[in-house]
């Protein structure tokens, strides 16, 4: 098949990721043919918004009016989705040629009924938390976009990344599990992070809307310096300073306190020493503060091994 030098793009799911990648494709002048949903508004609705783009009840019409079909559905409907579809045996045919998930997560293998068909099957993941709203379009910019894929596929959908001003990383096959739990701790375990402030500085009469108040310029200010400095550069705190002192009485308050307060701040400062030790050099109590850390761990939580982390 001979395609035109930007592929037709079809969506089966309209939902948030959709929603940003339909209106950015849209304006970086890529064709966005056709849409499909389990709920027939949301596909009407954002179909309308993007213009010269069909909608459809039924998602094999979607592969059929596409180059590239994007499925942006739920991570347990991928597999399902992709084996109701029928793609045509043989290259000149009019409709997609490659079937492409949106999971983090999900292994591209779920796409192998398609692929088993002579369909070309990848992995598109924007690392982006999306709101669903054409704030997206702007935020979106500058985040990476993890893709999974060979040969023309591969570079279609890295030309895709960079049309939204996004850039492109490679993973390997059987990698996505691995890489989506990692990136947890840079979105929801932040959250998770923020919320456990919000908690200890409820104790103190601060509320909510306060506590956010006071950290999230920190936060923003410390991201910051990280993506200037690197993660080691950004280190601060008592165990940047070398304050042994100080993080033996937070400890040692924070086990009074019972629940898990303690074993989470033991573990987290475990990681703060592990980048302090990379340091040219490192605070000289690193090794006190250490022991703190594990004493605190085998009080409260029983021993877990140093190199827990596999580093």
């Amino acid at each position: 098949m001979s395609l035109s030098p930007l592929p037709r793009i079809g969506f089966i799911g309209a939902g948030r990721i959709a929603f940003c990648l339909a209106h950015g494709f849209s304006r970086a002048s890529y064709p966005v043919a056709a849409i499909a949903s389990r709920t027939p508004d949301s596909a009407r609705a954002l179909a309308g918004q993007i213009g010269q783009c069909a909608t459809y009840d039924d998602p094999q019409d979607v592969v059929d009016a596409a180059d590239i079909v994007f499925l942006t559905v739920p991570d347990d409907a991928i597999g399902s989705t992709a084996n109701s579809l029928r793609f045509a045996p043989s290259p000149a045919r009019a409709g997609a040629w490659a079937l492409v998930h949106c999971s983090g997560a999900s292994p591209v293998e779920l796409l192998s009924a398609a692929r088993d068909q002579g369909a070309t099957t990848g992995g598109f993941h924007p690392l982006y938390l999306f709101a669903g709203n054409l704030a997206d379009l702007a935020r979106i910019a500058g985040c990476s976009v993890t893709i999974e894929a060979d040969g023309p596929l591969k570079e279609a959908l890295t030309d895709l990344s960079r049309a939204l001003g996004c850039h492109p990383l490679s993973i390997p096959s059987g990698g996505r599990m691995l890489y989506h739990a990692a990136a947890h701790y840079a979105a929801s375990f932040a959250l998770c992070s923020l919320a456990e402030c919000v908690s200890l500085w409820h104790k103190l009469g601060f509320d909510e809307n306060d506590a956010l108040r006071a950290v999230l310029p920190m936060l923003s200010g410390t991201i910051e310096t990280a993506r200037d400095k690197g993660l080691v550069n950004a280190l601060a705190g008592p165990v940047s300073r070398g304050d042994a002192g100080v993080v033996e009485k937070q400890l040692a308050l924070l086990e009074s306190m019972g629940g898990d307060h303690a074993p989470l701040y033991a573990l987290m400062t475990r990681r703060a020493i592990r980048l302090a030790r990379r340091r040219k050099t490192p605070p000289a109590t690193i090794d006190t503060m250490a022991d703190a850390v594990e004493a605190s761990l085998a009080r409260t939580l029983g021993r877990i091994p140093a190199d827990a982390s596999g580093e």
